[in-house]
């Protein structure tokens, strides 16, 4: 197998790491602003790519999908546990959600990508149900480091409920049907998020 050689001084593997990124944020500006139609043609023209290299990246449009949500997702996970670390635990349910109302708010690509019903590519579909399935076992386990129990189907049930209100409520928010401001929208959610851990609805 013949080596990749450097290209004007750039390493191949730094090559294929750039054309990825800007396939990615390709695929962030074609379904977060326009349409989840999307087409291999569209997405090189997009990130001025060529084609070729389209396949060099990804095995089709699904793996494509999956990849640009999930490069959201990462970077989401990151900032979102970075600022939770960075405050007592009392204050970890404001910080949360501060940072993804900030995020869907600076970028309202994001927002669409994560939220938006009317966004129905079925690998979008599929991936925003995985995700919230793993959003309710992080909540779950906060519940339990807040009540100091053990996990229950109470627990499970409320970690659920949140991250389905949650998500209907940002969705609501971003489609212009909640008429707050993003602070108010912060306010509101972290009071609602802190009842959560009453010991009286378990």
């Amino acid at each position: 197998m013949t080596p990749l050689r450097p290209y004007r001084g750039v390493a191949a593997p730094q090559r294929m790491a750039e054309r990825r990124r800007r396939f990615l944020e390709a695929g962030l500006e074609l379904l977060g602003a326009t349409s989840d139609e999307l087409t291999v043609r569209a997405i090189c023209r997009q990130s001025g790519i060529a084609t070729r290299h389209f396949y060099e990246a990804f095995a089709d449009k699904d793996e494509f999908v999956a990849a640009v949500f999930d490069s959201v997702i990462d970077e989401i996970a990151r900032t979102t546990q970075a600022a939770v670390a960075a405050v007592p635990f009392e204050q970890q349910n404001t910080a949360g959600i501060t940072n993804l109302v900030q995020t869907i708010g600076d970028d309202t690509r994001v927002g669409r990508l994560l939220f938006d019903a009317r966004l129905s590519n079925p690998v979008l579909v599929r991936r925003r149900a995985e995700l919230g399935g793993v959003f309710a076992a992080l909540a779950g386990r906060h519940l339990q480091t807040a009540l100091h129990r053990d996990d229950n189907p109470r627990i499970r049930a409320v970690a659920h409920f949140v991250v389905g209100g949650v998500s209907q409520t940002l969705s609501g928010w971003l489609a212009g049907a909640i008429d707050l401001t993003r602070d108010e929208l912060i306010e509101q959610l972290a009071a609602v998020l802190d009842e959560f851990g009453n010991e009286r609805l378990y």
